[in-house]
């Protein structure tokens, strides 16, 4: 059944193109993070592996957000890892084992990468789409990605 909510159909699929895309990204991030908490290694094991682990919980949840407004919205939220590999815009680097220092800086790269992106997301699903719910959601998962960037910024000051 179609949702009657207010939001034409053109509309709810082009927020749920945006949605799927970012669910890629998370789910990418989400597994970035696991692994940096699998293969940590040095000085600062065991603050690292408790701060990733703290980190992928925070994105579990997200991830299951996203697709859940994928869906309020009438989609479908992607589900298999050919999806997500096929639309998110990270970046994996298959093989390679950098040092902690490299795990935090690359994660660090991506929340931020997300966080631009959801700034342009939140505004084009004010503006474009006439959808206040998902700008708000956006902004909201925005947010979050600040703070954890942030605390992942705070591991790599002097």
């Amino acid at each position: 059944m179609t949702p009657n909510i207010g939001i034409t159909d053109d509309h709810r699929k082009a927020l749920v193109a945006v949605l799927n895309a970012l669910l890629a990204d998370e789910y990418l991030l989400y597994t970035k993070t696991r692994n940096s908490h699998w293969n940590v290694v040095g000085p600062q094991f065991n603050d690292l592996h408790k701060f990733f682990e703290t980190q992928y919980g925070a994105l579990d949840e997200i991830v299951d957000e996203v697709a859940e407004r994928a869906r309020t919205l009438g989609g479908r939220a992607f589900g298999t890892l050919a999806e997500f590999t096929q639309h998110t815009r990270l970046k994996e680097h298959p093989g390679q084992a950098p040092d902690a220092a490299g795990m935090i800086a690359d994660l660090l790269g991506d929340h931020e990468q997300i966080v631009r992106q959801l700034r342009t997301d939140l505004d084009v699903s004010l503006s474009t789409h006439q959808d206040a719910g998902t700008s708000d959601f956006l902004t909201g998962l925005m947010e979050r990605h600040e703070k954890m960037a942030w605390m992942l910024r705070a591991f790599l000051a002097k």
